[in-house]
C-alpha cells in the first residue's frame, strides 16, 4: 500500500503505468508464488591495503597509467535495450547514489523503469545505504513480470512478460544487475584527472569479477613492479608480457560454450542524460574498467543517441590503426577531438604528453 500511495502522490501518466506494473507483479505473485533466491551484494574497492583483505584496494592515476591490459571486444547496438540482452551479461544500472533513486517517486528514467519492470529490486531500497565512490551493488536473481514502451513521460506499460531466462545452482535466475552513480552535474570538472579516475574506479569496482579475485591481484602486483621499476612498458617474461600470461591463463574461462563464466557487460550512456555527463567520455571509461575487470567484451547500446551514431565505425578504425597500440591503457587524461563530426579519443599523461596514441587521421571515407 505505501508503495502505490508513494508513486500516485503526484499523478502523471506515466506514473500511473509504474503503478500498473506493481499491480501486475503482485497479480502474478498471487497466482503462483515465485520460487528460488536473489542476492544483494555490496562490492567494494578498498582505501586502505592491508595483506589479508579479501578485495581490492582502490586503484590511483599511476595504476592505471602502467596497466597493459588489452582492450576487450566492443560491440555496438544502436537499437535494443540493455534488459534484452541476447545472452548473459552483467546489466548496467545508471543508478542513483541512494539505490533504486525515484522509482517510488517521480522519477521514471533507467534506473526507475528497470525497478518496476523488475520489482524485487525494489527490496534492495530497505536496507542498502548509499554507496560510496568506491562502492557499488550487484543483484543476481532477479525475474522480470512486465513489458513496457517509452521512456520517461512517454513510459507506459504493455503488458505482462514471462522471463525465461534459466536459473542457477543457488536458485537465482541468471539475471545480473550492477548499479553505479555517476558523477551527477559534473560540467567540466568531469573532464579533470580526479574525476576521471573516480569514474573510471567507479566502473571498474562494478564490473569486477570476484570470481577472478587471484588473478586480479597478480595484475595489482604487475603494475606495483613496473612502477617501482619506473617503468611504463610491460614486463617480458619469457617473450611475452605477464599481462598475456594473465589473459592466457585465463582464455579457457572465455569459450563462448563455458557460458558459466563469459559474462561480459551489456551497458550504454551511464551517467548521461538526467546526470549531465559526457557519453563519448562515459563510453570509453567503460570499456577501460570492463577490460581491467577481465571482461570477455562489452556490449554498447547507445539508445540512438545522436553523438554516438558512428560509435562503431570509430572504434573499429581506432583498433586497426597502426598507431593504436591496444594492449596499452593510460587514463591519466583523456584528450577528445572530433573529425567530421564522429569522437576520435587518445589518452594522454597529466602534462598533454600523448603516450598511448600518438595521432589518428581518419579519412571521410572510412567513416563513411
Amino acid at each position: 500500500l505505501y508503495i502505490l500511495r508513494s508513486l500516485y502522490d503526484s499523478y502523471s501518466e506515466s506514473q500511473e503505468n509504474k503503478v500498473r506494473c506493481i499491480i501486475c507483479y503482485f497479480q502474478r505473485i498471487c497466482l503462483q508464488m515465485p520460487t528460488g533466491s536473489v542476492s544483494f551484494e555490496r562490492k567494494l574497492l578498498s582505501l586502505e591495503d592491508h595483506p589479508w583483505q579479501s578485495f581490492l584496494s582502490y586503484p590511483y592515476a599511476d595504476f592505471w597509467t602502467n596497466s597493459t591490459i588489452p582492450l576487450c571486444p566492443f560491440q555496438v547496438h544502436s537499437s535494443g535495450l540493455i534488459e534484452d540482452h541476447a545472452f548473459e551479461a552483467l546489466e548496467v544500472d545508471f543508478a542513483n547514489k541512494y539505490l533504486g533513486g525515484g522509482a517510488l517517486h517521480r522519477g521514471c528514467v533507467q534506473e526507475e523503469i528497470r525497478f518496476m519492470i523488475n520489482p524485487e529490486l525494489i527490496a534492495g531500497m530497505l536496507f542498502l545505504p548509499s554507496m560510496a565512490d568506491n562502492e557499488a551493488i550487484e543483484i543476481v536473481g532477479v525475474e522480470r513480470f512486465s513489458e513496457y514502451t517509452g521512456y520517461a513521460s512517454s513510459f507506459r506499460f504493455s503488458g505482462d512478460y514471462v522471463d525465461k531466462r534459466s536459473v542457477d545452482f543457488l536458485g537465482r535466475r541468471k539475471t545480473r544487475i550492477v548499479a553505479i552513480d555517476a558523477l551527477c552535474s559534473p560540467r567540466m570538472k568531469q573532464y579533470k584527472p580526479k574525476y576521471l579516475i573516480r569514474e573510471t574506479n567507479k566502473a571498474f569496482c562494478g564490473f569486477l569479477d570476484q570470481s577472478k579475485y587471484s588473478q586480479y591481484k597478480r595484475l595489482f602486483k604487475m603494475n606495483s613492479v613496473q612502477l617501482n621499476e619506473g617503468s611504463s612498458l610491460p614486463i617480458k617474461a619469457k617473450g611475452e608480457s605477464r599481462t598475456e600470461e594473465v589473459r592466457k591463463s585465463d582464455k579457457k574461462s572465455w569459450r563462448l560454450e563455458d557460458c558459466e563464466n563469459y559474462i561480459g557487460i551489456a551497458t550504454g550512456n551511464w551517467g548521461c542524460g538526467a546526470f549531465g555527463g559526457d557519453p563519448e567520455v562515459k563510453t570509453i571509461i567503460q570499456w577501460l574498467a570492463a577490460s581491467q575487470a577481465l571482461r570477455p567484451f562489452i556490449s554498447y547500446y547507445t539508445f540512438g543517441l545522436e553523438t554516438l551514431q558512428s560509435l562503431a565505425q570509430v572504434l573499429l578504425v581506432l583498433v586497426k590503426s597502426r598507431s593504436v597500440i591496444v594492449d596499452k591503457i593510460c587514463i591519466q587524461g583523456i584528450v577528445m577531438v572530433h573529425y567530421h563530426g564522429s569522437l576520435i579519443c587518445s589518452l594522454a599523461t597529466l602534462n598533454s604528453t600523448v603516450c598511448w596514441v600518438s595521432e589518428v587521421h581518419l579519412s571521410q571515407s572510412v567513416l563513411g
